[in-house]
């Protein structure tokens, strides 16, 4: 019997809320049944098959989860959230591969690119302009060659990375720790819903979860997961992005690292991964030539082929005219952080067809009116506060934040911290 989207829906939100069953219980009961629904209906023998201890069957069976399993219900139907549960076909491949795939996630955004080929991004907030540099252009090479560039939406490596991947066809994905309607940090929601309208964004957290420190390497698995490689851009000992780096070798993942000067606390992690036998990367071509065979069939063929056969640049050296770190801006504690109204509070109607491809694409280099005035305004201004141009030309602040991404990804406007533009 065919199971309805919903039903799986349901069934995945019904597992999850029991006690003692975690994704690995999950992905072993939809392999088994080869759907939650119909592994829902015979939980009796879960444990008699070892899919699940007796005392998680039982807890299921006496339906312990309904109320926490109804509320998530509510808030992602008021929210309008895409779906997809880890027994349905356009689950994407790669992540059902690895041995604790989400048994649900939530999406906004062409929820195809999940399952188009994709490197992983990754790098510390706090972090050089050199390391900057080099992720945004490398992810806008990788981008032109139909690459989707995943990261994590953080300040730093990870937005450049982002708005790497959206100036190219390939398109961009971030994967949150928290519920889709906490945008975490708060400095990137002109990023999240750039993301949402060009790309995608996607989480396994309920709607409500907060940005909290315990969900973030829990989401990097699916950040790897997503991916055929992963890329360490810069990273200091102990930073998550060698969590990223550590899942994706688990899973089998090719890793790359960014060279760095081995005097520069912020790529001692990138150093140690090069000594481990990560690949350096100077370019797109460093990673294309690594990732070819998996590639072969999925992007533009004939580049692919010229960028294979093309040695590598050497790699760039890490000094940079300022050596100076870029520090993220400070953020709010997550017990504090409210999501933006205009994010929060929106309502988007429930869709199951997939935007069209072309929504993951820039719109053309003719700039509107809106962006030519911004323009016009930060040439005279110096850094501007994005509240000072909202006042000056009379724009919503949705308005001026997608205008501002926009022209950010075109390489026409900077970001600084604290909601700060100006002129590159």
């Amino acid at each position: 019997m065919a199971e309805s989207a919903h039903d799986e829906y349901r069934a995945a939100l019904a597992l999850r809320h029991t006690p003692g069953i975690g994704p690995k219980s999950a992905k072993a009961l939809a392999a088994a049944y080869g759907s939650l629904v119909e592994a829902a209906r015979h939980a009796g023998e879960w444990p008699e098959r070892r899919l699940a201890r007796a005392p998680a069957a039982k807890a299921f069976a006496e339906r312990v989860w309904r109320d926490a399993a109804e509320e998530e219900y509510a808030s992602a139907k008021r929210l309008g959230l895409r779906t997809l549960t880890i027994a349905e076909t356009r689950y994407p491949p790669l992540l059902r591969e690895i041995p604790d795939p989400p048994v649900l996630l939530y999406v906004r955004g062409d929820v195809s690119l999940l399952s188009a080929p994709c490197v992983a991004v990754v790098g510390a907030r706090m972090c050089s302009r050199y390391g900057l540099s080099t992720a945004r252009r490398v992810c806008e090479e990788m981008s032109s060659f139909g690459l989707c560039i995943v990261s994590g939406m953080a300040y730093g490596i990870d937005r450049q990375a982002h708005l790497g991947g959206l100036a190219g066809v390939g398109g961009s994905v971030a994967v949150l720790g928290s519920g889709m309607d906490r945008v975490y940090p708060e400095t990137n929601a002109d990023l999240y819903r750039t993301l949402c309208a060009k790309g995608a964004v996607v989480t396994e957290y309920a709607p409500g979860t907060l940005p909290e420190a315990r969900n973030f390497p829990v989401r990097n698995r699916i950040i790897a997961g997503l991916s055929l490689g992963v890329w360490v851009v810069e990273a200091a000992p102990g930073s998550g992005s060698l969590i990223t780096a550590r899942l994706g070798m688990e899973q089998g993942r090719e890793v790359f690292a960014l060279p760095g000067r081995i005097d520069d606390p912020t790529f001692t992690g990138c150093n140690e991964l090069l000594g481990q036998g990560a690949h350096p990367v100077a370019d797109a071509q460093s990673v294309l030539g690594v990732l070819r065979y998996q590639l072969a069939h999925l992007v533009d063929a004939p580049r692919l082929a010229a960028a294979a056969e093309t040695p590598p640049s050497p790699a760039p050296s890490p000094v940079s005219p300022s050596g100076d770190l870029v520090k993220p801006p400070a953020e709010r504690p997550a017990s504090a952080q409210k999501p933006p109204a205009d994010v929060a509070d929106e309502e988007q109607p429930q869709q199951d067809a997939v935007p069209a491809a072309d929504d993951a694409q820039l719109p053309a280099p003719s700039l509107p009116d809106t962006a030519r005035a911004l323009l016009d305004l930060l040439s005279g201004a110096g850094r501007m506060h994005i509240d000072a141009m909202t006042r000056a030309l009379g724009l919503a602040a949705g308005e001026a934040c997608g205008l501002l991404v926009e022209l950010e990804v075109k390489g026409l406007v900077r970001q600084w911290p604290g909601m700060y533009y100006s002129l590159p």
